[in-house]
């Protein structure tokens, strides 16, 4: 049996590649997913999705870009096109998400879940 270590890394690899395939039809990347879809959810300043998606870093490429494709304007909302493009990736994103979960049952996924934010705990300094 591989370590979870290696399990750890070896999804998170297939997460990253397989986004990446589900966006590649809007030409987005993971993280300017991530800042579409948080500007979608109500997020309008930089500092506001910087905040959101702090483990990721600064979002500030990543918004310039969308800014560039005319998806977000300049007052920090989505334009008519940026809707348009977040509603078709989005339904990329959970066709996506649903084909991860294939075949495992809620209480699986929970358990899962609730073993890796155990796991978690019990590796962050005190």
């Amino acid at each position: 049996m591989k370590p979870l270590g290696w399990w750890l890394r070896h999804v998170h690899e297939l997460l990253e590649s397989s986004m990446a395939r589900a966006l590649e039809p809007e030409s987005l990347t993971r993280r300017q997913w991530q800042v579409l879809n948080t500007i979608a959810l109500g997020a309008r300043t930089p500092a506001e999705i910087d905040v959101a998606l702090a483990p990721f870093g600064s979002t500030s490429a990543q918004l310039a870009e969308l800014r560039k494709r005319g998806w977000v304007a300049e007052t920090g909302e989505l334009t008519g096109e940026g809707r348009a493009a977040h509603a078709r990736a989005e339904a990329r994103v959970e066709e996506f998400r649903t084909s991860v979960t294939d075949g495992v049952s809620d209480d699986d996924y929970r358990t899962t879940i609730r073993t890796l934010e155990r796991c978690a705990a019990n590796l962050e300094p005190a």
